[in-house]
């Protein structure tokens, strides 16, 4: 496994991964397919030194990714980042997650990040348990404001301190 800083070339596969999520109701609000000229603006967001988009390789093919991103748009949360994790269906419980966080997890002082924060639908238990695994807490829970195919869910805001 490698994990290494995305580049535009990526950006189809990305795609292609976050898209594959849309489907189970899990992971992510959308309900529709995302292309990748609607996430090119995002893409050229990421910046190695601040905001990196990472993806993760097995065997050369790019299994999934992660991101980190400004929270709250605001320039007192500059040490707060929200992260995301994808994985491509075929490599659910492979450890890639793992791999990704615990990466995530070691550079973010180096990032310029004290807390880390994640969104995960409350129904998203995989998710849930990883990232409880690595220690992050539950900072808030917002309860039935997202509504997937006519069924109102919860969120979870969970939060790690680094330093």
């Amino acid at each position: 496994m490698t994990i290494r800083h995305a580049t535009e070339t990526d950006l189809p596969k990305i795609v292609a991964i976050y898209n594959a999520a849309i489907p189970s109701r899990m992971a992510t609000a959308d309900l529709e397919p995302v292309s990748v000229e609607s996430r090119i603006a995002w893409f050229k967001g990421r910046s190695p030194l601040k905001n990196p988009l990472w993806v993760i390789e097995v065997e050369g093919v790019v299994a999934g990714w992660l991101s980190f991103q400004s929270f709250y748009g605001r320039p007192a949360y500059h040490a707060t980042a929200e992260i995301s994790i994808y994985i491509a269906p075929g490599y659910h419980r492979c450890g890639l997650g793992k791999q990704l966080l615990t990466q995530a997890i070691k550079q973010s002082p180096t990032l310029g990040f004290k807390n880390l924060v994640c969104f995960i639908f409350a129904h998203n238990h995989p998710s849930l348990k990883l990232f409880e695994k690595f220690g992050f807490q539950r900072w808030g829970y917002l309860p039935q404001v997202a509504e997937l195919d006519d069924v109102e869910r919860d969120l979870a805001i969970l939060g790690l301190r680094i330093i």
